[in-house]
């Protein structure tokens, strides 16, 4: 890869597993300072311990992304230490309770709503803030939505909710910051071999290992490109949307999916 981000500063929130690290290391080898921030510690500190031993320039700080705290917190050491920020990829999420949806708590909706979508609104507020005081002002966010917020998921109600949410936020968004020179775009993930995805299907079929193989096999029939995909394909179209080469790309979803929905779009 090109050192194309040769010193940029980039935040990944949720940068310790799945699509999260795979856009670390992306980052790290197109020669970026990243950020990588989670709650876990144990996680942090293995991506950033991987990240360094490839050559890449990575720290691990911990934080809650749903408290706005820690968030603040977060991007004022990402200053302290670097000066500046310049990129960030807003990706933490759980995957949550499934039922149908009368059947959940309003316990269960608001904390869908903040462990997915407050911690994106979070996130964005603080780094917009960041972006459009420094100088040179200006910067580009991607947040990551998932394909059940374009049109709903069965059992999967509030977490679809929230993927959805996050595609308005970021359009909204969009268009408030262009003039400031921050972009900010969402990347709209399909099937994924990741931990979200497989706790999910484990969580629905209450971990029985035969019907999951087979639940594997089924969704993989309905994708055209007849495979889960790996998170660093999903990765790769997060550090594009960043890069300079999609510096007229903003308010945009960019679907990675293997063509899951590309029949409804």
């Amino acid at each position: 890869m090109s050192r194309s981000m040769e010193g940029k500063i980039v935040l990944v929130a949720g940068g310790s597993v799945g699509i999260g690290l795979a856009a670390a290391e992306l980052f790290a080898q197109a020669g970026a300072n990243v950020v990588i921030a989670a709650r876990g510690v144990e996680r942090g500190q293995e991506a950033e311990r991987e990240i360094r031993r490839r050559g890449g320039n990575a720290v691990y700080m911990q934080a809650d992304v749903s408290k706005a705290a820690e968030v603040k917190e977060l991007v004022d050491r990402i200053v302290e230490t670097f000066g500046r920020l310049d990129h960030a990829l807003n990706n933490a999420a759980v995957s949550g309770k499934l039922a149908r949806t009368a059947e959940f708590s309003e316990e269960d909706f608001d904390a869908e709503v903040k462990a997915n979508l407050k911690s994106v609104w979070l996130c964005m507020k603080y780094e917009l803030e960041q972006m459009q005081k420094q100088s040179p002002q200006g910067g580009a966010i991607v947040n990551t939505s998932s394909v059940n917020g374009l049109g709903g998921a069965p059992m999967a109600a509030l977490y679809a909710m929230s993927k959805a949410g996050i595609l308005t936020l970021t359009k909204s968004a969009a268009q408030e910051y262009a003039a400031a020179g921050v972009r900010i775009n969402a990347l709209v993930a399909g099937a994924f071999d990741t931990d979200l995805l497989r706790s999910a299907v484990t969580q629905m079929l209450d971990g029985d290992s035969v019907r999951i193989a087979q639940t594997f096999e089924s969704f993989k029939a309905r994708i055209p490109a007849g495979r889960i995909g790996n998170p660093v394909e999903a990765a790769e179209a997060a550090v594009w949307l960043c890069s300079d080469a999609a510096s007229y790309v903003t308010g945009h979803s960019m679907i990675v999916d293997g063509g899951l929905t590309s029949w409804a779009r």
